[in-house]
């Protein structure tokens, strides 16, 4: 077996940890688990002293790579760009795969959040859309098509 034995999950730092779990959870991710983190391993890992933060595990149904929404009580949050484009440096895009993609983007649109551009079909295999959800998240949304 090679150093990397599984990508376990991908963290995403917000301010409103509800929000963001609730609109995660609304598009199939399931919750794993939760906790308060704070202390000596906290601090060494992130680099900040004296840090607490709030975390949510989610998951697919049938497992997979995870995502992991973490809130900090402390420190308070630097704010990031609500508005950042795919082409600004940095982690920009959670991908997703859904059953009825226009569906989704239909509920999403009456809970407020829109799409950054419109819906593309790539070789007759995909048809996907990034759409913005909390704090600005960008969530690529693809489904297979035959």
């Amino acid at each position: 077996m090679g150093q990397l034995p599984a990508f376990d999950h991908v963290g995403i730092t917000v301010a409103d940890l509800p929000a963001a779990t609730a609109f995660f959870v609304g598009l199939g991710l399931e919750v794993e688990g939760r906790a308060v983190l704070e202390g000596d391993f906290l601090d060494t890992v992130c680099g900040i002293r004296d840090a607490r933060t709030e975390i949510v595990m989610l998951r697919a149904p049938g497992g997979g790579t995870g995502l992991e929404l973490s809130s900090f009580v402390r420190p308070e949050p630097d704010p990031g760009s609500p508005t950042a484009m795919a082409n600004e440096l940095g982690l920009r895009s959670v991908a997703l795969e859904i059953n009825d993609l226009q569906a989704v983007i239909s509920r999403l649109a009456t809970d407020g959040y829109s799409l950054v551009g419109g819906v593309g079909r790539y070789e007759n295999a995909w048809l996907m859309a990034y759409v913005r959800g909390p704090e600005g998240i960008i969530v690529a949304l693809a489904e297979r098509i035959e």
